[in-house]
């Protein structure tokens, strides 16, 4: 696996994506995740985007963070925001999602953000169990979806 920065318009940021879209849909019934995201938000270094290739070229994993302070919205001055964490549903199982998750939070700590921050759903027990396990612990709820009964988020420090 190759794990490669990308803008986040690029052809296979915008393939994945449609599929994470696609999967929220299915998981929530709602047209996916309505957060609004640019491609200017993931530009180092207020952000980066990973994907993640197979030997043969082919994306299988993505995920970014982009920057956050304090706002409106409940995010802490020093945040990076984890979005759309995704691996196709033929590579899932083999540890890429904790790779690229590893890889945005060592980008995010090197870019001086103090803590990753991230919004999930009920309806996601993978990525609940994910974070869960990776030093993620719950946290003030933030972003677009902290009003949502099944809205959870979760935050850890990106201190060395």
């Amino acid at each position: 696996m190759h794990i490669r920065r990308v803008p986040f318009d690029h052809p296979d940021a915008v393939k994945l994506n449609d599929a994470v879209q696609a999967e929220y849909h299915v998981r929530y019934g709602d047209g996916g995740d309505a957060t609004v995201l640019a491609p200017t938000d993931f530009e180092p270094p207020n952000g980066v985007y990973l994907i993640a290739y197979d030997e043969a070229g082919r994306p299988v994993a993505t995920g970014g963070w982009r920057r956050q302070d304090a706002n409106g919205e409940g995010n802490e001055d020093g945040d990076a925001e984890l979005k759309r964490m995704y691996v196709i549903d033929d590579m899932r199982g083999r540890g890429l999602a904790r790779r690229v998750l590893a890889a945005l939070e060592e980008d995010a700590r090197a870019a001086g953000r103090l803590r990753m921050v991230l919004e999930t759903g009920t309806q996601q027990p993978e990525a609940i169990a994910l974070y869960s396990s990776s030093g993620y612990e719950p946290c003030v709820k933030f972003g677009y979806y902290r009003h949502y009964e099944g809205s959870r988020c979760y935050a850890k420090p990106l201190s060395s």
